[in-house]
């Protein structure tokens, strides 16, 4: 077991989750606002890193934050080391991989909020802004949540993006995705189901308590 590849997922899969999911958050917020034909377009545009291969994503986001290019260039010239093959450069990938995970459920989310309560917030007085944090946030939480565990389990089990941005440097981009891969190539199966089996269980574990925070109350009706 490569315990420290898995810390790395671990710490790769949350800090994924804790800066994606308030720009998502806002994305989606935002996105309600926008007419059913500007909110397709951007839809789209989002659903991108769903559609294509992990490694045609991964070569692109290889290809841009390389440092012939602007990305590359400027972090370069910022904390003078390469983006791509480094933590930082793997989390910026992942955030970009993850972004359809977190905004979607937290948009399904908000929609599902009826305009005439956001209506009746503003005739009451209260500022967007306030009613957004009062109550629409209160309301969409399971959508928030969904968004953040989905994005949790798919980072830990990425590994196209992983392998095409981070390489294999132990202790810097090797993700447990990746450890798995290894060992199989080396034939060593019983170290790459025990670590398959980790990330199966986390993965379980992780949607289940989703649906059970997430699932609404049964409620008996007595004639």
């Amino acid at each position: 077991m490569d315990w420290d590849a898995f810390k790395l997922s671990l710490q790769l899969a949350l800090y994924t989750v804790l800066l994606l999911l308030p720009l998502a958050i806002l994305t989606a917020r935002w996105m309600v606002t926008l007419t059913a034909r500007r909110k397709a377009v951007i839809e789209a545009m989002l659903t991108i890193p769903l559609i294509l291969p992990p490694t045609v994503m991964g070569f692109f986001l290889l290809v841009t934050m390389s440092e012939s290019q602007l990305p590359g260039r400027i972090w370069r010239a910022l904390f003078d080391q390469t983006l791509v093959f480094s933590f930082e450069g793997l989390l910026l990938a992942s955030i970009i991989v993850n972004i359809p995970f977190a905004v979607q459920p937290a948009l399904r989310a908000l929609e599902s909020i009826g305009n005439d309560l956001r209506e009746a917030a503003e005739t009451c007085g209260m500022s967007r802004w306030h009613a957004f944090k009062r109550i629409e946030l209160p309301l969409a939480w399971p959508g928030i949540l969904t968004g953040a565990v989905l994005t949790f389990a798919h980072t830990l089990g990425e590994f196209g993006v992983v392998l095409m941005v981070g390489g294999n440097i132990p202790g810097e981009t090797r993700t447990i995705s990746i450890a798995i891969y290894d060992q199989v190539q080396s034939f060593d199966n019983r170290s790459a189901a025990i670590m398959a089996a980790i990330l199966l269980a986390i993965s379980v574990l992780a949607i289940s308590i989703t649906f059970l925070l997430t699932r609404k109350p049964y409620v008996r009706i007595r004639a």
